[in-house]
């Protein structure tokens, strides 16, 4: 199938959203959509999967100009929108997940839930996929969801699948099972659209690109005579810093000391200790056990044994509430699951952590509240029309920012920020490096949990690389680089020179 999406205007109110985008899609590629948060990207193909109509101009398959009034429309059609928050159901079998909407049903009227399991068996078979289909869908890990949810569009005849950052939450093996899931279904025909904000896997599963900009299509061509470098400049409209970013360190006294901390089984024999306006960084693969550590620092977990000092105090963290009124800030790794609360408004996600400071007798100062948020906006630069707007109606880097001003408003000693720019863009990454340069210049201690080692490069004074649950080693200076980094991170040791 040959999709072409041709002259695209949608608006939304006053703010013009797409303007003139002419787009191809062909079967059996794998083609990029990338850009910016507010690009227009989702509204594009938003349009494409029948979610969103567009104010002006035509959609053809293979020629024909198609109109759909809603998603199932668009699925009939050959189109499978795969969104970034997976449609499963954690308490049923993988087969019942398969058929969710279209159940097979006896002539008695009784769903045929022998039918349905070898119907999936059989997809699974002709994928190369190795899955039971009675498995619970909560015992699986990330990369298998995605699986099922790509297996349950080809079940259905999806000629082009649309791909919403389906690596934004996966570890890297589980993105390589994903990634060799995409190339089968390339091999038989299939169209792949790839929305990501991560360039370099752009570079590795992608054969062709198109870049959205302020609702326009800015760039599109192979990804073989491109950089990710190249690919960023398109996205934002200028050249994107990629050297380590400098700044005037004046390290201070000890903030956090940590020694012989053992846990049951994540992480044992850990030493380590962090200094005001010191942005330390922890490493790492698949796992290293760095989020446990971190977790049982902030009181979510217990440590077997081991001594924890605070400006010089020892202290015995029993819970996260003792963590934060300690002066420990946690910034959590799934920014959709464990860090904003999707029913609340902004001024609500921002202030959460801190209603117990503006309340007196159980009642909230709502000013107090608005007045210490309308300090972070200004602060860290986030992009709202009105605090008490959805969450969900800002970008990804803009929620990350409200989740980072909920914790610098509880003024923290200790800052952990734990995959800091998971799911944002590289405009957005930028911002958020200034603004942990800036917090560290201004005395906070920062330590910086990452699997992407140009970010540890970029951004810390010294890195710890961790491997099975002990750290292996240290980096800074001549030895902060991606060789040094990898070769801690699978067990070696830096040579003595």
């Amino acid at each position: 199938m040959i999709v072409e999406m041709k002259n695209i205007y949608k608006s939304f109110g006053k703010n013009q959203v797409l303007k003139d985008v002419s787009i191809t899609i062909n079967g059996g590629e794998i083609c990029a959509l990338i850009g910016e948060n507010g690009a227009g990207k989702s509204t594009l193909m938003n349009i494409l999967g029948g979610v969103l109509p567009a104010d002006s101009g035509t959609i053809y398959l293979d020629g024909k100009p198609v109109r759909f009034a809603n998603p199932a429309e668009s699925l009939r059609a050959g189109i499978a929108f795969i969104h970034q928050e997976l449609n499963l159901i954690n308490d049923l079998p993988v087969y019942e997940n398969m058929f969710l909407g279209r159940e097979i049903r006896s002539r008695w009227g009784r769903l045929d839930l022998e039918t349905m399991e070898e119907k999936t068996a059989d997809i699974f078979r002709r994928m190369n996929i190795e899955l039971d289909p009675r498995a619970m869908v909560r015992d699986l890990d990330a990369s298998y969801k995605q699986i099922v949810e790509i297996c349950r569009a080809i079940m259905m005849d999806a000629s082009v699948i649309i791909m919403d950052e389906p690596t934004t939450s996966l570890t890297e093996p589980e993105i390589r099972r994903v990634f060799q899931m995409m190339e089968t279904l390339r091999d038989q025909g299939v169209g792949i659209i790839f929305i990501s904000h991560k360039l370099n896997e752009v570079m590795d599963i992608c054969e062709r690109y198109m870049v959205l900009r302020d609702g326009e299509l800015v760039a599109e061509g192979d990804v073989a005579a491109v950089t990710t470098d190249d690919l960023a400049r398109f996205m934002v409209g200028h050249d994107v810093r990629t050297e380590q970013l400098t700044r005037e360190v004046r390290i201070g006294e000890e903030v956090l000391r940590v020694e012989n901390l053992n846990h049951r089984t994540a992480f044992r024999g850990i030493n380590f200790s962090v200094r005001r306006g010191e942005i330390l960084g922890f490493t790492g693969l698949l796992g290293d056990g760095r989020s446990e550590l971190f977790q049982a620092i902030f009181g979510a977990d217990e440590v077997l044994s081991g001594r924890v000092w605070l400006d010089g105090q020892e202290v015995k963290i029993h819970s996260t509430e003792h963590a934060l009124e300690l002066g420990i800030g946690y910034l959590p790794r799934n920014r959709k699951e464990n860090a904003i609360i999707k029913d609340m408004n902004i001024l609500e996600n921002a202030s959460i952590v801190t209603w117990p400071l503006f309340a007196k007798r159980g009642v909230i100062d709502i000013n107090r509240q608005e007045g210490l948020f309308t300090e972070q906006i200004d602060r860290l630069g986030i992009r709202l029309q009105r605090i008490t707007d959805s969450i969900n109606t800002l970008s990804g880097g803009n929620q990350q920012k409200v989740v980072l001003a909920k914790w610098l408003a509880a003024r923290p000693k200790v800052l952990i920020l734990d995959n800091p720019t998971q799911g944002v863009d590289v405009g957005a990454k930028e911002e958020i490096y200034d603004i942990i340069l800036d917090l560290a210049e201004q005395g906070l201690a920062i330590i910086v949990l990452s699997s992407e080692a140009q970010e540890i490069i970029r951004l810390c004074d010294r890195a710890l690389v961790m491997y099975q649950g002990h750290i292996q080693g240290e980096v800074s200076g001549s030895t902060m680089n991606e060789h040094d980094i990898m070769r801690l991170a699978t067990g070696g040791v830096l040579s003595a020179s």
